[in-house]
């Protein structure tokens, strides 16, 4: 939704589609109700169930905080979603898909008549709308599951999803799972049956709202959330878990160009969302880390600024997005206008879809969709203490320890050896790694310099598609600079035989992964008797 003065009422009952700004529709109304312990789990508050003082809950932008009865009292408009933010050591209900239902929207007239359906009317407002909640432990150390661009066009991709990531995710740890944006490919009627596939994963599943599923039959940003809400309930919103606080952004912003009509998108956020997000963090310990999860990199959204000093002068924050399709670590500096003392952290998340579900199949038939930077399709995970983080790269398909590639020839003549170049592409890698490569376990480690250049193996595999022919499968992109790759020429004089070569890498929480790669060294070559 736009600030305030965009805002716009649906008036359904004119057989002619007029919009009148808010402030002329006389509308707002007060919305009251209370947030409970639903000791029954019916949904529904009964006499005698334990109210719940001092739980925040939002009209979008406002906030206001439960008595000592449970109640609450919050203006809404004709086209509002009422949330409570979940509070630490409770759980909101959840749907069958495994969607928390943490909402009520208010739009009486519901949603205009779109390509994708929106939200039915919901009629007058209802006396009372009350807020079921259960407890639940929710410790300081805890893992979180992220998914960048799930992007199916069809039920098919959905199932490439499903056997490529969903199956091997059931029964994880994880206490909850987020999707960072562009959860299908614009078509919107794949958000039921993919969140069926992800409810199997079994934990509470958030979802971030990304260009690919709005709705674009509209003329205002307000309109085309309509079909995400219907499904997902608000756009933007946050919730704690453990001692973390975590925010949703709607960063896509649709508009009309004025100067080809067309409807196009932009990073934004608005100053209806910044209002929010300014209320939430006043009402966020200092000492207590803020995680903002978004589509759009932070870095590329156009009021940022304003963004920025909201946060900025917190020690604990940090932020994900997706959007790119490719796997980037991301620290924000005064270069782009941040003021905080010390860089802030944005993760640019590895895509399940990988490269939008392009390359050749595999062995199962699921395309290897290999990532434009050179790293595999899969997902992350984040395990948090306290206001501490640790991210940890999964591949999708391939066994945990698949951390890099390590490109090296195949055999090399013994006289060029100390002039042969290594690449190691460290999927998770950024400027604050180190990465160490040697030979065998018995000569010295050799310090690898970072270059940003692009994926040599990617390159490659992009030729050889493309030179086939009669291919059927999407083709795959062109190569993005990967900041996670590595290279070093061999230092030591090997003698002919085979050799491993063994890499280390070290990252700033001082984890190491490692992997090995052989070749072999060819003798030099005799001179024939004679010769």
């Amino acid at each position: 939704m736009t600030s305030l003065a965009k805002r716009m009422v649906w008036l359904g009952f004119l057989t002619t589609p007029v919009c009148l700004p808010l402030n002329q529709a006389g509308a707002d109304e007060i919305a009251q109700g209370v947030v409970f312990h639903d000791q029954n789990e019916n949904g529904a508050y009964e006499t005698g169930e334990p109210l719940l003082e001092d739980v925040r809950v939002s009209n979008g932008t406002k906030i206001v905080r439960t008595d000592a009865q449970g109640r609450y009292e919050i203006e809404v408009d004709q086209d509002a979603i009422i949330f409570v933010i979940k509070p630490r050591n409770w759980r909101t209900p959840l749907s069958k898909a495994m969607l928390p239902r943490f909402y009520y929207i208010h739009k009486p007239q519901g949603s205009p008549e779109l390509t994708f359906p929106g939200v039915t009317p919901s009629g007058p407002l209802p006396e009372s709308i009350d807020f079921p909640l259960y407890p639940q432990k929710e410790p300081d150390q805890f893992k979180a599951v992220f998914f960048g661009d799930p992007q199916p066009r069809n039920q098919k991709e959905i199932d490439y999803m499903s056997h490529d990531v969903i199956e091997e995710l059931i029964g994880t740890d994880a206490s909850f799972g987020v999707t960072l944006g562009d959860i299908v490919f614009d078509n919107l009627a794949l958000f039921e049956p993919q969140s069926h596939s992800i409810a199997l994963v079994g934990i509470p599943w958030y979802n971030v709202i990304g260009n690919h599923d709005i709705n674009r039959d509209v003329t205002e940003d307000f309109l085309s959330d309509e079909s995400f809400e219907r499904v997902f309930g608000p756009a933007y919103y946050s919730f704690e878990h453990g001692p973390v606080h975590f925010i949703v952004l709607d960063d896509i912003e649709w508009y009309i160009d004025a100067a080809d009509g067309n409807g196009k998108y932009r990073g934004g956020l608005g100053k209806e969302q910044m209002t929010f997000v300014q209320n939430d963090l006043m009402q966020v310990p200092d000492e207590q880390l803020v995680v903002l999860m978004m589509h759009i990199p932070l870095d590329e959204v156009e009021d940022r600024q304003e963004l920025y000093r909201l946060i900025e002068k917190r020690k604990f924050c940090m932020s994900l997005s997706g959007h790119e399709h490719y796997h980037q670590h991301r620290f924000i500096t005064h270069e782009d206008g941040w003021q905080g003392p010390e860089a802030h952290h944005h993760v640019v998340n590895v895509t399940v879809s990988g490269s939008w579900w392009g390359g050749a199949p595999d062995e199962r038939g699921i395309p290897h969709t290999l990532m434009r930077d050179g790293a595999p399709n899969g997902y992350s995970f984040i395990t948090f203490d306290g206001n501490k983080y640790a991210l940890d790269f999964k591949a999708a398909g391939r066994p945990t320890d698949y951390q890099m590639n390590i490109y090296a020839p195949e055999e090399i003549a013994s006289a060029e050896v100390t002039q042969t170049e290594i690449y190691v592409n460290v999927f998770n890698g950024n400027e604050h790694s180190k990465v160490e490569m040697r030979i065998g376990d018995e000569t010295k480690w050799q310090t690898m310099t970072q270059e940003v250049t692009n994926d040599p193996r990617y390159v490659e595999l992009v030729a050889e598609e493309q030179s086939l022919t009669g291919a059927t499968w999407v083709a795959l992109p062109v190569p993005e600079v990967t900041p996670h790759l590595w290279h070093a020429k061999l230092s030591e004089t090997l003698l002919p035989g085979t050799h491993a070569i063994q890499i280390r890498a070290t990252d700033r929480n001082g984890r190491t992964i490692s992997a090995r790669r052989i070749i072999r060294v060819l003798p030099a070559v005799s001179a024939s008797p004679g010769e």
